[in-house]
């Protein structure tokens, strides 16, 4: 994997870009069809991050589902976190890191107020999944946990999901994500640029960037308004 600094080099060139920004920046470097996460996966709340995807996949449970109730369903569940329903990812945390889980587009609560303040504690700027994975969206949102995801989940993961494998690349919402790759997400959805071309790709969104910003500052003038931060120019 790569440096915490090697990281947060990369992230520095990408904060102040919105996604559409980002998105312009692909388009100029050739990836005009690629990197936008599909739109049905979207965040939880308003909000935006910057980070470097760190990644897991999860599969269904096959089973057999436990016959047991009560205490001994309670003894159950804590064998099958401890043993099928993993997250070694999430004790390798560092800053920087945005979490992207494939989870198969599963109905499943893989993520909740709990982990993801967890996640927040150790430097991780978001979480992005393909399913449900998201519950305790109440406190969630007012831990102030950037996730962007498919819909909202109920069912806690005992039963339902399995931990296979981490720091590989996955699918979610229509991209392929590498580890190493950087995540920018905000209001319009989520964009996943290729690490080897980072550098241009920022380049390019910095450019469109300042061309919005000049533009919309002029009219901001004209008008009589007051400017605000989305149209400082550097």
């Amino acid at each position: 994997m790569f440096s915490v600094e090697e990281n947060l080099a990369i992230i520095n060139k990408f904060k102040g870009l919105r996604v559409t920004d980002v998105r312009d920046g692909m388009d100029w470097v050739g990836y005009m069809h690629y990197g936008t996460v599909h739109h049905s996966i979207r965040p939880l709340y308003r909000a935006s991050a910057i980070g470097i995807a760190r990644t897991a996949r999860y599969l269904p449970f096959e089973g057999p589902a436990p016959t047991v109730t009560g205490d001994e369903y309670t003894k159950w569940a804590h064998w099958y976190y401890g043993n099928v329903c993993t997250d070694p990812w999430g004790r390798e945390i560092q800053p920087g890191d945005f979490i992207c889980l494939d989870i198969c587009g599963l109905d499943v609560g893989l993520l909740g107020s709990n982990n993801t303040l967890d996640g927040k504690k150790k430097g991780a700027v978001g979480y992005l999944t393909n399913g449900g994975g998201i519950r305790d969206t109440d406190e969630v949102i007012l831990e102030q946990i950037p996730i962007w995801s498919k819909h909202v989940s109920q069912p806690m993961d005992q039963g339902r999901i399995r931990f296979y494998e981490k720091d590989i690349p996955i699918a979610v919402g229509g991209v392929a994500i590498y580890p190493g790759d950087v995540i920018v997400a905000d209001g319009d959805g989520v964009i996943a640029v290729p690490r080897k071309a980072a550098d241009d790709v920022a380049k390019y969104a910095w450019q469109e960037a300042s061309n919005d910003k000049k533009a919309r500052r002029s009219m901001y003038i004209e008008m009589g308004m007051e400017t605000d931060s989305t149209v400082e120019i550097d």
